[in-house]
């Protein structure tokens, strides 16, 4: 267990007590131990030995040494005068540290005196000296001096600092620590050593104090001959019991095992996973008892029997190949000494390493063990003495979860009866066979007793089994017992249960055990060598005798046969074959227990004196009694009646609440009105829950399960479990008997094919058993079921805790505890077959708060009943799941098991979760279970796995094809919705299981099952499989594993089947290599795997409603990531084109390649591909992230060429600008000829002109007059007039007057693609001109009655009864107004394409654009109206092309504008007037030619720089917002919340209507609301600080210019021409700048001057630029917003074909992924209603598809669709994943709440009846339904 060394206490220590959490204690790898001067060392907090004096003697954990090597280490500081009167820890000391300072080193011989006086001179073996100095001295001579003077043992002493901080030194004293460890014979100096040493002194003082007695006085003479023997015995004890202690601490070191104060084994050092182990693996002695105890908890008897390793540094024996003589060979033959070294140790005895292993574990690893020992038919110790002390204890505890079961018979009047019976052993009352010897015997008496039990099996060690030796150290007196069980068959050895037990070694010896077994037994049994008078045994054969008890006395050395008297039997052994002695012995005691005799039960143990029940210690009697108190409620009550009374939310309310809950998903009727009084029964059912919570015994058991601490709660657990069992099993034994009875009659019944009432009658008679077989089913898994709904009752109402009962938020966290601890969890409750979700999520929250999100490899198990699936589990992993009591596994349960750290480095994952599952067509369910459990379950598991063992079991081809055919659809399900679990097949209890042949023809038959079960799944599930490898990764070779069967022999008196063991080893080395090369999931993914599959599972069809929430989550992540990507190529691109954009204003660039954009955004993109190669290869979910990597690579390389693309297209459309506009030199004509007029102008003024009005009015007056002049041969451009044209096209085309005037006046055309009901424009009939006036008047009237609800109409609907009732007139379907919507909608998108494409930008408005688009509309009409059964109106042409007019004008006329502001020469000369007007001021105040060009070239700085600024900021402030604007900074999803949270919010239907029809027109629309919003509002001062910013850019880039310009023509001496040259070329890619004629300038010469004229008023523009407004943002080429509405709004806008909720991916076209949004709406949202009514549809589409409800998918036929399978009904029904999720969204309830009389108003379309609009959703507040948006974006 790995320290937490985070926390440090305070003042900076970081030694800790060796503490981990729950308590657990850690064994360190070392402890040391300080001693010596406290000067020696500086202790502080960077030494990395001792930081803290403050506690001496007390164990510390040092975090600074396990920083420094990784390693536990303990110290104890003992520095300084100790007066130690007790060991100081509870294990042992590996190294005493004598600190001895530099120059005080003559102490060092005193401090060897204190520690040989303290601890004894065994300590001195483990003493390294350590010389300390200071960090300039030398301490060469103190070693030599030490050395010399001392007995200083060369590598066991060493030098270090006073300061201990240099690392180095501190490593090489472990190394020579460890060194001197691996040396000694004993790794520590132990408690026991220092208690001998003490007893020793305690001696060796009394003996002083003895002798000075008898030498003082003159007592001795009258010491009595008693006191002296008496002395004697004392000494004689003392010596035995060290002894005792030598040989047991040898054994345990050997055994490399904890002594007996030191840390106890404990079930999770054998839990823990760790590699397989093999029955020929040889082992070291070290590892000996470890191995046992693993193989033991595998089931493998022969755990007993494993072979050693043998010590390679022992030579092989040679072979003398040499002549022998004779004399030499004699001696070889016959000599009787032993030449072999006598000092090597003799292999460890197989029962000593059992003992060991058991004296050294705690209470709950010795009851495991004892189990297992059960199941594998050994004996077990019944009377334990002490190995030291000799003490006998009762491990009464390690019985209490045996039991055992048998079949006993009774004969009477010649009539047989069987009787079966199955309970407790330790309750169980038979007779007792006391077995053993007094006096050594050749005879084993072990072996005799296992002829009576099992012959083939060695129920009791004996001496000729494998690896037995002469010398056994912990075997002596212990009595072990076993019980015969009889089958009820002829051979049995006896007619009913009975007792064995053996005392080990001499009986004369262990007389405290002889006593008991002789007054407990109902027959003794005694092996003497011989009957003589003259020995011992005599006087306790006598004894026996007397006792009247039944005696059977086996002599060794006599041959006589049985011969009785007074029940007292006397047998000869010699000559005699065991058999005939165990038959003799069986006839015997079969006869005495035919007669009156004295049983024996386990529980009497505890009443025998001198003898110690393990279950006297003081926390398991806590346990114990805890559990009695809950048992004590159920005193006299029948167990069928128990769980109804005390655990009454698991009955009938909980059976009730799942079958309404999954009637939900099976509405008809009036669904949401259904489903919501379904939803307040469960809530009903959840208060009766929460009413009947407080009971009794649910107060007791959380009371102490929350009180106890880990040790005292595991008892508490496991006595509760075995007192329910010991409850329940007899009322099991007698039902599973009258079950089996009653099943055999109807078999017998149905295969005379019986038809008569009696079948039936049997048959419901077998059904009433199964009842009460369940209710009498009982155990601690139904408790912790009552646990958990609890918590959900309360949770689900959010129900406070009052007084009465317990704190229900708290138990998930209990049960958390205890699933961590190892116990399994219920995970389906198999009696309701639900799996309660909020328990087991919050279950799984604490183990996750408690453990982390660790990752674990989910392993499920399947198969039939009663295949041995828990016990092969077991066997594997050592689990608990139950598969006794008379219960089979029932639902699902879960089990944690810890990967050891031996194995973890090679695996992903921290823990294998384990899922066992009930047995498919189990027996209880036996008369009322489907197909469809079985599925259900086979699905669930089968998708929770990351792999799972499907077990079958026998060779009946009809149980494996009923198996199969489930498992084969629950994989085709997996496949389906992308979850890839692999699978192994276990084929239990097969005969001949060693038979190649014979295996490979087995794996090919089920090979060919699989295969067909797979093409038969396929068309159930409409899937394309050929053969089951089609579905599943799946190696026939690899992936299928034959078992024998368990039993080595018949139950009930078999062991386990070694091959078994075996099988299971290999099975687990397959798992734990697949669970290697997978990734596992996380707790969290676990959780969320389970609440996505069983959601799924409570729908018909699986796989529709399956929602994968961990891959939409990693799906939402990457669609964010894909987010910041392609911002990042759309702002570069952005940067390219500003850039791009001055050099063709320049004049500078004539053209644009395509290779040339590329090559800019090269770097770019080849960052971003290495970012997403970063991401979807490093990222935690890269599992599920693989499925997306191409198809987002190409998505990015597709935006990145469309970006370029476009980019191209807009740069080439300035370049065409550019060239349409007048020719640069007549522009540049213009300009010379103005700035000559206004110098000329200037000169004539220069000396009449005072002030500045005056000369503005000179200059007004002739400008005009330039310009008249200028333009004479200019034709200006016309204004357009659209609106004018509009009405003469639609003339042309044939529509009246009164018709264009009225929609035109009204207005109303405006709304024609946001209407919701079209009737109006509507004709029923085809001859629409004929009809067009008659009809109108009438519509209108029925349209005015519909939106009233005053019309009475019959109408034809489809309910689900079938019923059809027919209308008397014709209206408009919702199909009808959905074609007729997606028709404006097209020819809206098409005509916008054909007006945006032509060129009026570069050439200018022509109305031939307006006619085209005209006639395309009023074609699209006609053939709309070709395809149904009703004409369109002319109002509804004329209204649609005035709609397409009226979206195209905006556009027209701004790219005219652009077209006349380029092209006009009035505008451009107008446009120049302020300009010249400055430079006529400039000189008229006499300014020089280089001040007037300066305050020319500032006046074009101004204007490009101000455009240059704007263009950037737009950019930084749509960069800004897209980073961390909450609206903008995520995915499409991200987005869409935060638009209906504006809706919300504003409460504007129109604004709802608008989204609803346009989605993304209101999506654009928000968008631009929040930036206008964010930058001249909110964040105002941030948007100017940008525009700031870039304004000090342009200053500098300006002032670099201008001094570069100036440097390079002062050295090459250029003109003003030049400079004028330089200074543009430095500006190209940055400003626009317009070329200015320097004629006029040609007299500058001081271009320093110019530079300084220049700078002083670039000053003011910069300053005049920075105080600029924020609405000259609106300026910028291109607006933030619309920067923003590309990036964002290029994605998916494909709408619900039900509800119209928009598709919420990233991606426009995301095929082959389906469209999906995680908030469908009512359907009334979109006008859905009952065909032929005006009921508006209520119903959300998400629960319509649960339903077995229909939808007419096609407006023109009458065919009907069953919801559940929409995706059947047409193309665009095809590609949309619904999601049954029982719409819990608020938001669009609210929604029809808030404006349901303008959604009636709107449709046309009621409220009423089938639709009329469920009581509950009115209380739904706006609150709540914006808070429902961000639980359902949440995962």
């Amino acid at each position: 267990m790995e320290e937490n060394r985070d926390n440090k206490a305070a003042g900076g220590s970081e030694i800790k007590p060796v503490q981990a959490k729950n308590n657990d204690k850690v064994i360190p790898e070392l402890t040391l131990a300080f001693v010596g001067d406290t000067n020696s060392i500086e202790i502080g907090s960077k030494n990395i030995l001792l930081d803290n004096d403050e506690q001496t003697n007390v164990e510390q954990f040092s975090s600074k040494l396990y920083d420094l090597c990784g390693r536990h280490i303990s110290v104890i500081n003992m520095l300084g005068p100790q007066n130690i009167d007790q060991f100081p820890l509870n294990r042992g000391i590996h190294a005493f540290l004598l600190l001895i300072p530099n120059g005080l080193h003559h102490s060092h011989y005193s401090s060897v005196q204190w520690l040989e006086n303290t601890f004894g001179k065994r300590s001195l073996s483990y003493v390294m000296t350590v010389l300390t100095h200071k960090p300039d001295e030398n301490c060469e001579n103190a070693l030599t001096e030490l050395r010399s003077n001392s007995s200083l043992v060369e590598k066991r002493h060493h030098t270090c600092t006073k300061s201990v901080m240099d690392e180095n030194e501190l490593i090489v004293l472990l190394e020579k620590l460890d060194l001197m460890v691996s040396e000694n014979d004993l790794p520590c100096y132990s408690r026991l050593m220092f208690d001998e040493n003490k007893e020793q002194k305690k001696l060796l003082q009394h003996k002083t104090s003895e002798d000075q007695r008898i030498n003082s006085s003159v007592f001795q003479q009258h010491q009595t001959v008693e006191e002296m023997e008496q002395s004697l015995e004392i000494s004689e004890e003392i010596n035995r019991k060290k002894q005792n202690q030598r040989e047991t601490e040898t054994l345990l070191s050997r055994l490399h095992l904890p002594h007996k104060h030191q840390h106890k084994l404990s079930p999770a050092d054998f839990l823990k996973i760790g590699p397989p182990v093999k029955q020929d693996h040889e082992t070291t002695e070290r590892d000996l008892a470890h191995t046992f105890v693993k193989r033991l908890m595998m089931l493998d008897y022969r755990a007993r029997y494993i072979p050693v390793r043998q010590d390679t540094s022992q030579p092989d024996p040679v072979c003398d190949t040499d002549d022998i003589d004779d004399n030499d060979l004699d001696d070889f033959l016959f000599s009787t000494s032993v030449d072999s070294d006598q000092s090597k140790q003799t292999h460890i005895h197989p029962m000593d390493v059992q003992m060991a292993a058991f004296h050294c574990s705690d209470s709950f690893l010795k009851q495991k063990m004892i189990t297992k020992l059960s199941q594998c038919q050994y004996a077990l110790p019944l009377l334990v003495p002490d190995p030291v002390t000799a003490d006998i204890e009762c491990p009464l505890w390690t019985f209490r979860q045996i039991i055992k079961t048998w079949k006993g018979t009774q004969t009477k009047d010649n009539t047989t009866t069987v009787t079966m019976k199955s309970l407790p052993i330790y309750k169980a009352q038979t007779p007792m066979v006391a077995f053993f010897r007094l006096g050594s015997l050749s005879v084993s008496k072990s072996q005799l007793i296992n002829t009576l039990i099992n012959s083939c099996h060695s129920t009791f060690f004996h001496r000729n089994c494998p690896g037995s030796t002469k010398s056994r150290h912990l075997m002596d007196g212990v009595v072990e017992i076993a019980w015969y069980c009889p089958a009820g068959k002829p051979n049995d050895a006896f007619t009913d249960c009975i007792t064995f037990c053996n005392l080990h070694g001499d009986a004369l010896l262990t007389e405290k055990q002889r006593h008991i077994l002789t007054e407990k037994s109902s027959v003794t049994v005694v092996l003497v060598p011989t009957l003589d008078k003259s020995q011992k045994s005599t006087s306790v054969i006598t004894d026996l005798y007397k006792s009247q008890k039944p005696l059977i006395i086996l002599i060794a050395d006599s041959d006589c046969g049985a011969v009785e008297k007074k029940r007292t039997y006397k047998i000869g052994l010699k000559d005699r074959s065991q058999s005939d002695v165990s038959e003799e012995l069986k006839r015997i005691i079969g006869k005495i227990l035919s007669g009156p005799h004295k049983s024996f039960q386990l529980e009497t143990m505890t009443k025998v004196s001198g003898v110690r029940v393990d279950e006297e210690d003081k926390v398991c009697q806590k346990g114990k009694n805890a559990a009695m108190e809950i048992m004590n409620l159920f005193q006299g009550m029948d167990v069928s009646k128990i769980k109804d009374k005390f655990l009454p939310c698991q009955g009938e309310l909980w059976h009730d609440w799942c079958r309404i809950n999954k009637e939900q998903y099976h509405l008809r009727g009036n669904i949401e009105k259904e489903k919501c009084a379904k939803q307040q029964q469960l809530m009903q059912i959840r208060q009766k829950q929460c009413t009947v919570s407080c009971g009794q015994l649910m107060k007791l058991f959380i009371k102490s399960l929350s009180s106890f601490s880990p040790t005292e709660n595991e008892y508490f657990l496991k006595w509760t479990q075995i007192l329910i069992d010991a409850v329940s099993t007899d009322d099991l034994a007698s039902i599973l008997q009258s079950y089996d009875e009653k099943w055999s009659e109807v078999l017998a019944l149905k295969r005379k094919h019986d038809k008569s009432d009696q079948l039936t009658s049997k048959q419901a008679e077998l059904e009433q058993i199964s009842k009460k077989l369940q209710s009498a089913t009982f155990g601690l898994e139904h408790i912790f079921r009552e646990m958990g709904q609890i918590y959900e009752a309360h949770k689900s109402l959010q129900e406070p805790t009052n007084w009465l009962q317990s704190d229900w938020s708290k138990y998930p966290e209990l049960a958390a505890e205890l699933m961590i601890s190892g116990d399994p969890m219920e995970l389906m409750d198999g009696d309701a077959g639900h799996v309660p979700l909020t328990w087991i999520s919050s279950l799984l929250d604490q183990v996750i708060r408690k453990l982390g999100d660790k990752r674990v490899f989910v392993l499920s198990v399947l198969g039939v009943q009663s295949s041995g699936k828990s016990t092969m589990l077991n066997a594997m992993f050592g689990l608990q799941f139950a598969v006794s009591s008379g219960r089979c596994t029932k639902g699902a349960f879960m089990q944690l098991v810890k990967l050891s750290e031996e194995i973890k480095k090679d695996f992903q994952c921290d823990y294998i979760l384990v899922v066992d599952t009930e047995g498919l067509r189990a027996l209880e369910l036996a008369g009322n279970t489907t197909l469809h459990h079985d599925n259900e379950l086979a699905t669930f598991v089968v998708g929770l796995g990351n792999m799972t063992l499907i077990n079958i079991f026998g060779e009946n081809p009809a149980e494996m094809q009923d198996v199969l055919q489930i498992v084969v659809q629950a994989f085709m399900r997996m496949k389906k919705v992308k979850l890839s679990p692999s699978c192994v097949f276990v084929h239990q209890n097969v005969t001949d299981v060693a038979a190649a042949e014979k295996n490979m023809h087995g794996r090919r038959c089920l090979l060919e099952k699989l295969d067909q079960m797979a093409q038969l799944a396929a068309k159930e599930e409409v899937c394309d499989a050929k053969c089951f490898s089609d579905i599943i990764a799946f190696d026939v070779q690899k992936d299928v594993k034959y078992f024998a069967q368990l039993w080595e022999g018949s139950p009930p008196m078999a062991p386990p089947n070694p091959d078994y063991s075996d099988k299971v080893q290999e099975l687990k080395a397959i798992i734990l290599f697949k669970a290697s090369q997978s990734a596992g999931v996380t707790l969290s993914q676990f959780k969320a795997k389970i609440r996505d599959l069983w959601n799924a599972l409570l729908n018909e069809h699986f796989v529709f409603s399956f929602k994968n929430t961990l891959e939409i989550a990693v799906y939402r992540k990457l669609e964010v990531q894909y987010g910041n990507w392609t911002w990042a190529l759309r702002s570069h691109m952005l940067t390219i084109e500003n850039q791009l954009y001055p050099r063709i204003e320049n004049g500078k660039l004539d053209k644009v390649e395509l290779n040339d954009l590329f090559k800019e955004t090269n770097e770019t993109y080849t960052e971003i591909k290495k970012e997403m190669t970063v991401y979807f290869e490093n990222d935690t979910d890269k599992e599920m992230l693989v499925q997306w990597r191409g198809r987002f690579e190409n998505k990015i390389k597709e935006f990145h060429e469309d970006l370029v693309s476009d980019g191209k297209i807009k740069l080439d459309e300035v370049l065409q600008q550019k060239i349409a506009c007048k020719k640069v030199e007549e522009k540049k004509e213009f300009e010379k000829k103005l700035l000559q007029k206004s110098k000329e102008l200037a000169h004539q003024l220069k000396d009449k002109a005072k002030d500045e009005e005056e000369l503005k009015k000179h200059f007004d007056s002739v400008w005009s007059v330039w310009v008249q002049e200028l333009t004479a041969d200019t034709k200006p451009i016309a204004v357009i007039n659209v609106v004018n044209d509009q009405v003469v096209i639609l003339q042309e085309l044939g529509f009246e007057w009164e018709h264009i005037n009225e929609s035109k006046t009204s207005g109303k055309y405006k709304d024609i693609t946001r209407l919701g009901d079209y009737s109006d424009y509507v004709s029923f009939t085809k001859h629409k001109d004929d009809c067009d006036s008659s009809q109108q008047s009438q519509n209108k009237q029925m349209g005015k009655d519909r939106k009233q609800g005053t019309v009475e109409k019959m109408v034809e609907f489809v309910s689900e009864t079938g019923t059809k009732i027919t209308s008397y007139f014709k209206s408009l379907q919702h199909e009808d107004q959905e074609a007729i919507r997606s028709l404006t909608d097209y020819v809206e998108k098409q005509s916008l394409n054909v007006i945006k494409n032509k060129p009026v930008a570069t050439r200018g408005y022509r109305s031939t654009y307006l006619q085209e688009v005209a006639n395309n509309v009023k074609e699209k009409v006609a053939e709309f109206e070709s395809k149904v059964k009703y004409a369109l109106k002319k109002e509804f042409t004329v209204d649609l092309i005035l709609y397409v007019f009226h979206r195209a004008e905006p556009w027209l006329s701004e790219a005219h504008r652009k077209y006349k502001a380029n092209n006009d020469v009035v505008i451009y000369v107008e446009n120049k007037k302020t300009q010249y007007c400055n430079i006529f001021r400039s000189f008229c105040k006499g300014n020089s030619s280089a001040v007037v060009l300066g305050e020319l070239i500032c006046e074009k700085l101004k204007v490009s720089a101000v455009q240059a600024v704007c263009n950037k900021t737009a950019i930084d402030l749509a960069g800004e917002m897209k980073c961390t604007f909450p609206a903008f900074n995520g995915n499409r999803l991200n987005l869409e919340k935060h638009v209906l949270k504006s809706l919300a919010e504003e409460e504007d239907f129109n604004g709802f209507i608008n989204y609803i029809r346009q989605p993304k027109s209101q999506v654009e629309t928000f968008i631009r609301a929040e930036v206008k919003k964010y930058i001249f509002t909110e964040h105002k001062d941030k948007a100017l600080d940008i525009l700031r910013k870039n304004v000090d850019v342009i200053n500098k880039l300006v002032s670099q210019a201008l001094f570069t310009a100036t440097h390079r023509v002062k050295t090459q001496r250029g003109d003003t021409d030049r400079w004028m040259e330089e200074f543009s070329s430095l500006l190209k890619d940055d400003l626009t700048f317009e070329t200015i004629c320097c004629q006029n300038f040609s007299d500058i010469e001081n271009f320093d001057f110019l530079k300084k004229a220049i700078e002083r008023r670039l000053v003011f523009i910069i300053q005049e630029m920075k105080n600029l407004s924020v609405d000259k943002i609106n300026e910028s080429r291109q607006k933030p917003d619309q920067i923003l509405i590309d990036q964002l709004c290029k994605c998916c806008w494909v709408t619900c074909p039900f509800c119209a909720a928009v598709c919420t991916n990233t991606l426009e076209n995301h095929s082959p992924d389906d469209h999906n949004v995680p908030f469908h709406r009512s359907t009334a949202v979109n006008g859905f209603h009952y065909r032929h009514t005006v009921m508006l549809s209520v119903e959300f589409c998400t629960t319509n598809v649960a339903s077995d409800g229909s939808f007419y998918p096609n407006i023109n036929r009458e065919e009907t669709f069953p919801f559940k399978l929409y995706r059947t009904a047409g193309p665009k029904y095809a590609n949309w994943r619904i999601t049954p999720d029982e719409s819990k969204l608020s938001y669009w309830k609210w929604f029809v709440c808030r404006f349901e009389k303008d959604i009636e108003h709107y449709y046309g379309l009621k409220f009423e009846g089938r639709g009329e609009i469920p009581c509950e959703w009115r209380n739904y507040t706006k609150e709540e339904a914006i808070k429902s948006l961000d639980e359902m974006c949440d995962l």
